[in-house]
């Protein structure tokens, strides 16, 4: 995490949530101080009256940045790009390469990780009764399916990271899917190309210090 020490900038998300660690990568990849306000989705704080008066939709992460109150990973992303232009831009000038990046970040956010998120998973024990093998087989599935048309997408480019040699908002989406899909015992031999990124990745410091592990709320 960058140096703490710039109060204005808050994150409120939760270690595990692959959402909040998308936006945990983007700051560090943009050298952005800020400093983590965890909020436990195990313990339902996002349901608590304090926090639903930051983001009345209950979900992490949000942002304070100063006087600005922002929700939704990829929003809270783009704007970084938007508000901080001398840093690491995390999309593409190319408008091709642009629109290539958000496609493949919005599969990841807009139709992989809704499906499988604590809530919903939560909803199929509480509500409809699934058992954790149920619940497990849910969560791959949707997985699997998304991932293999990513990976078919990437089959005939990429580079180092998914577009070329030069991090984008794809590869600050891939990293935490791929990670719980590690999780939940997603075989990723049939991804190799994501696989192989996804590695690349990890190695990065901006990424590795995203990592839930490395949270002060990690237990």
């Amino acid at each position: 995490m960058a140096d703490a020490a710039n109060v204005g900038r808050i994150l409120y998300g939760y270690f595990r949530s692959s959402a909040a660690y998308r936006v945990r990568i983007a700051l560090n990849l943009k050298g952005l101080a800020y400093r983590q306000a965890p909020v436990s989705l195990v313990k339902a704080e996002q349901r608590s009256a304090d926090f639903l008066a930051l983001n009345p939709q209950g979900l992490v992460p949000a942002l304070q940045d100063g006087d600005l109150l922002l929700t939704q990973s990829l929003a809270i992303c783009e704007y970084l790009d938007d508000a901080y232009p001398d840093t690491v831009q995390l999309l593409p000038a190319d408008p091709v390469l642009r629109a290539r990046a958000r496609a493949f970040a919005q599969a990841i956010a807009c139709d992989i990780h809704p499906v499988n998120n604590l809530r919903i998973l939560n909803y199929l024990k509480t509500e409809l009764g699934q058992d954790e093998a149920a619940r497990n087989t849910w969560y791959r599935h949707w997985v699997q399916e998304g991932f293999a048309a990513l990976e078919q997408q990437l089959a005939a480019g990429a580079g180092q990271y998914c577009f070329g040699d030069t991090v984008t908002l794809a590869d600050v989406c891939l990293l935490p899917q791929v990670f719980n899909a590690q999780r939940f015992n997603v075989d990723m031999a049939p991804y190799p190309k994501l696989a192989a990124i996804a590695e690349s990745l990890a190695a990065i410091p901006a990424f590795a210090d995203a990592h839930p592990s490395c949270q002060p709320d990690a237990s």
